[in-house]
């Protein structure tokens, strides 16, 4: 580890030296020395700043994980993409102008045989101009994204119509969140307020939660209670576990410890008055008419944890006209879900749309779709329909660029 962290570093040193390098030849120009030194000072003290949280971060691993701590952790990764992911850019440019000034010099050496030791090649750094300007694009998308976007919720809706589902279901209203993640939130409880009061307002009958309610532990979940159970729905409010809920990714000090934080989650559920649906499924009833609701663990494909189990689920769904599933992770619909089982409509979460993204009218990209085909929104095989939240909170980076947080409203209509 103390190998990757020293090679992680010396690259990052070598992109900062480089990026300077074009910095000091870009300020020369100015004529005050001062403002010449204090930008050159800000520069390497962002630098010193990003090395000094690394170095930190790998020796106190423990910490930094803790509830108390880990939302700071991320407004250093959200600081640290901030200046990053524009020097990259602007170290492009300033490296393309440098290629092309030294193929100058080789092609007017091979004609001339000139030494330079007289006249040099014209350089009027434009493209090194270009590049501080053309990093300005991600510099302001990313602020943009960790001061606003991350908390600027919106609601999408979707009528989705079925010719299975029973005349008693036709106008069902669903909310559907996904990804709380809420120890990313820290003390901030006014977003997710917000947020809460977007879902209440759309007056649903029922809402589906479809897992991650924290990052690692469930004391995360402290002073949220009166929050979180203030999500208000006609019918009831149903919800499953993802990937995070388990606490999986961080050590603990003894396997009945992460089993107790796991059943301190569960109990958790049913404070804030959801029913957690663990592999098992319940009747969904009105008018006399029955649909079922089935809930599994989380299965993810890959390195993803597999606590789900389909069949196990599906045991009490029998003979129901209109099958409605919770599963965290996307993937388990293609396979274990589709052309392999009765299930007619599937609500899963987990991708965040990676947080960064562009969609527009015209183009739907994200780089979430390189690991998952199903990353954002409706998708649908033959008869069967796939909905994918892009999540209510964050991880990891604290902001969002181009996705914004979801609520999704699906109407269900008899066709």
């Amino acid at each position: 580890m103390v190998i990757i962290i020293f090679i992680v570093l010396g690259i990052l040193l070598l992109i900062d030296v480089y990026a300077f390098k074009g910095i000091r030849m870009l300020t020369n120009d100015i004529s005050s020395s001062n403002v010449r030194y204090s930008i050159h000072l800000f520069y390497w003290f962002i630098t010193i700043f990003a090395f000094s949280g690394i170095i930190y971060a790998s020796g106190n691993a423990s910490i930094i994980r803790s509830p108390k701590y880990m939302p700071y952790f991320f407004n250093f990764i959200g600081i640290l993409t901030l200046f990053m992911v524009p020097k990259l850019v602007f170290v492009v440019f300033h490296l393309m102008e440098d290629i092309i000034h030294l193929v100058k010099i080789i092609v007017n050496y091979a004609y001339t045989g000139s030494d330079y030791s007289g006249e040099k090649i014209s350089r009027h750094n434009f493209l090194t101009k270009m590049g501080i300007i053309i990093a300005a694009i991600p510099f302001i998308s990313i602020a943009y994204g960790i001061l606003r976007g991350r908390y600027n919720f919106r609601v999408l809706r979707e009528t989705l119509s079925f010719p299975n589902l029973p005349t008693a279901f036709d106008g069902l209203r669903i909310a559907v969140i996904s990804d709380i993640h809420i120890g990313s939130f820290g003390k901030n409880r006014a977003p997710v307020e917000k947020g809460i009061e977007m879902v209440n307002a759309l007056e649903p009958d029922v809402i589906f939660f479809t897992g991650d309610l924290v990052n690692n532990m469930t004391d995360e979940t402290h002073g949220w209670l009166d929050t979180l159970k203030n999500l208000k729905a006609k019918k009831g409010k149903y919800s499953v576990l993802g990937n995070h809920d388990y606490g999986d990714y961080i050590p603990w000090k003894s396997p009945q410890a992460k089993e107790e934080n796991l059943n301190q989650l569960k109990a958790f559920h049913r404070e804030i008055d959801f029913h957690l649906l663990l592999n098992d499924s319940v009747e969904l009833e009105q008018e006399g008419e029955k649909i079922a609701l089935i809930g599994v663990e989380n299965w993810g494909a890959g390195r993803f944890s597999k606590y789900g189990d389909l069949q196990k689920a599906m045991r009490g769904a029998g003979g129901k006209p209109f099958k409605i599933l919770l599963s965290h992770d996307p993937s388990h619909w293609d396979a274990q879900v589709l052309e392999k089982t009765d299930i007619d409509l599937t609500f899963s979460g987990h991708t965040h749309g990676f947080q960064f993204g562009i969609e527009i009218p015209w183009l739907k990209w994200s780089p979430a779709q390189i690991k998952y085909p199903r990353w954002a929104g409706l998708y649908q095989e033959g008869k069967q329909k796939l909905y994918v939240n892009r999540g209510f909170g964050f991880i990891g980076f604290p902001g969002r660029v181009g996705i914004p947080p979801e609520i999704t409203l699906v109407e269900l209509k008899a066709a």
